[in-house]
């Protein structure tokens, strides 16, 4: 797989069919190891072990509606009491980060009301920190969980 921007980790690999599946530590099983799955479980281990996240305040890949809308968000963090905090946006390296990509977390936090949106395709970040006017400010640094 592609290096990202993001520190290495060790993950665990199984082929099944002629195909690469990596085990999620959140969902506790194997997933297809697409280039979007790839960056989200870098950034699963980022949030655990660089910003001390507590991996049971994680969720992945969970059902929500939004405008009458089934949608699928990519990962979730939620305070102690469970309320969510940091919604994240995944792409594949290949994919660029662009307006429409902002557009998309913007909509899913339409339902979720959080003040940190994270945005990635493994080779480009985007912390922003949703303002008491609803606007957008970017951070250069995503802040430790504790600073949350």
């Amino acid at each position: 797989m592609q290096e990202l921007n993001l520190p290495k980790y060790k993950f665990r690999f199984e082929k099944r069919n002629n195909q690469n599946f990596i085990f999620d530590a959140i969902r506790k099983k194997f997933i297809l190891c697409t280039p979007e799955e790839w960056v989200r479980q870098h950034l699963i281990q980022f949030f655990i072990q660089e910003k001390v996240v507590p991996a049971g305040l994680i969720s992945v890949e969970k059902e929500v509606h939004i405008n009458g809308l089934s949608k699928r968000y990519d990962a979730l963090i939620a305070d102690k009491q469970g309320k969510p905090i940091v919604l994240i946006e995944c792409k594949a390296p290949s994919i660029k980060i662009s307006q429409a990509v902002f557009q998309q977390i913007a909509e899913y936090n339409l339902h979720f009301h959080v003040p940190y949106l994270f945005v990635s395709n493994g080779l480009s970040h985007y912390i922003c920190k949703i303002e008491g006017n609803n606007t957008m400010k970017f951070l250069k640094v995503m802040p430790n969980y504790s600073d949350l």
